[in-house]
């Protein structure tokens, strides 16, 4: 399945900000390439804006710009994209006030809905029905010190934390990591190398041969159409 960008969401309401609206910088429908909803047809909402820059960021485009859209459009648009996963992701998300509110009225209309979020911004009352992918930074990121300890209490089951590693050190950090952390046991942990410089084979290796009880996972869009912006 090919991507597919949906460009005629773009609304002449959306030119005031202040209208209770969200800045998107991009909505398309494309396979989820990630998480535990990996291959599922999805809506992708990318809100504009993040307070991290990670060394690794493939979404550095989302940080500024954008377009400022109504909710109500934004509904609009996923309705119109015939897919029932919706993945609200960003830049990080949960930087615009309106991301909240967004995503309870996508529950609210029956869809399956994830977050992509950062561990370093507040999850708490997110609504429960939303599955929350967090990514808890390793210290390749450069942003190791903005992972925010209280949000691990807040993950409950269906949700994942997911470490993406660039090196050996990013390893045995997040494997030492996840023995520290009190983690429910329905929250499932995913390791992911870093696109071009960690060897996923490499990575496999480790986590078999220390025995892991962890999910190695690619990103399959990337394996598909390479690191493009918004695949």
């Amino acid at each position: 399945m090919t991507r597919t960008l949906l460009r005629d969401a773009r609304s002449t309401e959306s030119a005031d900000p202040g209208r209770r609206g969200l800045r998107i910088s991009e909505m398309f429908v494309s396979l989820q390439g990630e998480a535990a909803q990996v291959g599922w047809p999805t809506a992708f909402v990318r809100l504009t804006g993040c307070p991290l820059r990670c060394r690794w960021c493939d979404s550095a485009y989302a940080f500024e710009g954008g377009t400022v859209y109504r909710p109500d459009s934004i509904l609009d648009w996923v309705a119109r994209s015939g897919v029932r996963h919706v993945c609200v992701t960003g830049g990080e998300p949960l930087a615009q006030p309106g991301c909240r509110p967004l995503l309870e009225a996508l529950c609210d209309a029956d869809y399956h809905v994830s977050l992509e979020t950062s561990g370093a911004l507040d999850v708490a009352g997110v609504d429960p029905r939303v599955v929350i992918v967090m990514d808890w930074k390793a210290p390749a990121s450069g942003e190791l010190q903005r992972n925010r300890p209280g949000n691990i209490a807040c993950l409950k089951a269906g949700d994942q934390l997911k470490f993406v590693l660039a090196d050996r050190a990013d390893f045995d950090w997040a494997r030492d990591e996840c023995a520290r952390l009190d983690l429910a046991p329905e929250v499932e942990v995913l390791f992911s190398p870093v696109f071009g410089e960690l060897e996923p084979r490499m990575l496999a290796d480790w986590i078999v041969a220390e025995r892991l009880p962890v999910r190695f996972q690619v990103q399959l869009h990337k394996l598909l159409w390479g690191d493009q912006p918004g695949r």
